[in-house]
């Protein structure tokens, strides 16, 4: 049985029919690459706190202003990311 990488071929892609408008795609590329930029620094943020000297109880303070801070920043793009699912959602209908 052969191995499907998962992928669609060129040809396949172009006879499906597309499910949002082609003009929201470079928006939708763009608001989810700004909150995988955001989850990386954030992942890494608190690998450093973690891994730090720090007594216990200022580690976990620190960790908490930065999970804090990471959904206060995260907030606008998930509900630009929302608006945009409303919009594909009437574009589907």
């Amino acid at each position: 049985m052969p191995i499907q990488s998962g992928r669609t071929s060129p040809a396949v892609a172009q006879a499906l029919p597309r499910l949002y408008p082609p003009e929201l795609q470079p928006l939708l590329q763009e608001l989810l690459a700004t909150l995988a930029d955001m989850d990386c620094a954030h992942a890494s943020d608190l690998e450093a706190v973690k891994a730090s000297d720090a007594e216990e109880w200022l580690r976990q303070t620190v960790i908490r202003r930065l999970e804090e801070g990471h959904r206060t920043r995260r907030a606008p793009v998930v509900r630009q990311l929302e608006a945009l699912q409303e919009r594909v959602g009437a574009f589907a209908a």
